[in-house]
Parts: C-alpha cells; structure tokens; sequence
C-alpha cells in the first residue's frame, strides 16, 4: 500500500521590528529564532536577504579551494584561523553584520584588540558567537543574487570597518576572476594582476592567483596557487 508523502511547510521569515537598528539585528541574529539557512546581513541600517541556494560550481567549489588553500597558509602556519559561512563579523563603526564566504582572524589581531570575540550568551568559556571589529581578510564569492551587494554595497561598508584586504571572486563567466582590493586612503585599490594572473596579497605576504579547469565534462575545480613576491626592480 502506497504511503502519502510528509509535507513540510515552512514558516514565514518572522523580522523583528527593532532589527532595523545594529543593536537590534545583533540581538536577533544570536536567538533561536534567527533562520539556520540563508544568507542575511546588515548594511548600514538595511537587511539583504538572500535565501537563493549556492551554485555547486561557480560557488561552492570556488568558496571550498579558497578556504582550503587560506587554511594553508594561514592556519598550519600558525597565523591565525579561517572561517567558511556562518560567521559574522560585526563593526560598530560601518553598522555593518555580516556573514562573509571566507574569513580570516590572525592571532596578533586578537591580541591588539583589532578584532574581538563576542561571547555567546551562556558565557560558558571558549564559546563565541561573532567577532566583532576588523577581520584581517574577508572573501565574497559573486553569485547572480549577490552581484549587486558583493561589487557595490559591501566594498564602502568593509573599508569603513577598516578591513585591510577584501578578495572578490567571481566564476559565473568564461574566465574565473580574483579581485584583490588592498584598503587605502580613500577605500579599497584593487592589485593589478600580470600577464599570468598573479597578484599580490599583502596579508599572504606573496603573489596569488585563481586556476579552474573543467572535470567530469562541464564540472570545474579550483586551486588558490601562492607563490613569493617577486623583488622589485631597481
């Protein structure tokens, strides 16, 4: 005898009517009613709400080789350590809460206060929800949902937050781009990229660049290649 299928209905995304304000949100964000799935951020007063699922291969596996390689470099060396999804990052000075594709926090951030740990509300030791301040890289995969927020929103908002260094990924195109925009005086200047590619990431110390090839017939792959910063010319 057939058995009728479970139906599942979701509930409707319930937005508290203070989380129009940083404190608000933040308050929101670490409850129990805060949605598990989805993306959803805080700019500056305004709420991005992207529920849209992440493409397998011009998202995902894009977002995995970065954090991979990050791990690398920057975990194994003793650095610090590097966060995929689901780890927000809050300024005060920008209004800003965010949940970055890829994260990294060093040690010595810590240690000057450059960014801190919020703890959670249990207060139990070694748990933490966020950090709050200015993490020292923050990578944004592109996606068709995020276009606008990943190149436009978000830049001014990471640079008022003081963040040193912001990578812009984007695969959705024939040639897979890596944008690295060190902060400056005014915001963010993007790294030129040489004939082969590469750029330089001042918190990677060296040069970088993004490969893809194509697997298993239309599938891609990625691979983060760093390499030593060539010597200047004299």
């Amino acid at each position: 005898m057939a058995r009728n299928p479970s139906i599942l209905m979701r509930e409707p995304l319930c937005i508290p009517p203070d989380a129009g304000t940083l404190e608000g949100f933040r308050r929101w964000s670490s409850s129990e009613s805060f949605p598990e799935k989805g993306r959803i951020d805080f700019l500056d007063g305004e709420l991005e709400v992207d529920l849209s699922p992440e493409d397998l291969y011009t998202h995902g596996g894009a977002k995995t080789a970065l954090a991979a390689a990050l791990y690398d470099q920057v975990v194994k060396t003793g650095r610090g350590a590097v966060y995929v999804d689901c780890t927000r990052v809050v300024s005060v000075t920008a209004r800003l809460s965010v949940e970055p594709d890829v994260l990294a926090v060093l040690w010595e951030s810590l240690d000057t206060g450059r960014v801190r740990e919020v703890p959670a509300a249990s207060r139990k030791e070694g748990r933490f929800i966020e950090f709050e301040g200015a993490a020292d890289l923050v990578v944004e995969v592109v996606s068709d949902s995020s276009q606008r927020k990943d190149r436009h929103r978000l830049p001014p908002l990471y640079a008022l937050a003081a963040v040193p260094e912001l990578w812009l990924i984007d695969a959705r195109g024939t040639e897979v781009e890596l944008g690295i925009h060190h902060l400056g005086p005014t915001g963010y200047e993007q790294a030129p990229a040489d004939a082969g590619g590469w750029c330089v990431s001042r918190f990677l110390g060296g040069r970088c660049r993004l490969l893809r090839r194509a697997v298993h017939g239309s599938r891609f792959v990625y691979e983060l290649e760093v390499a030593a910063r060539e010597p200047e010319r004299a």
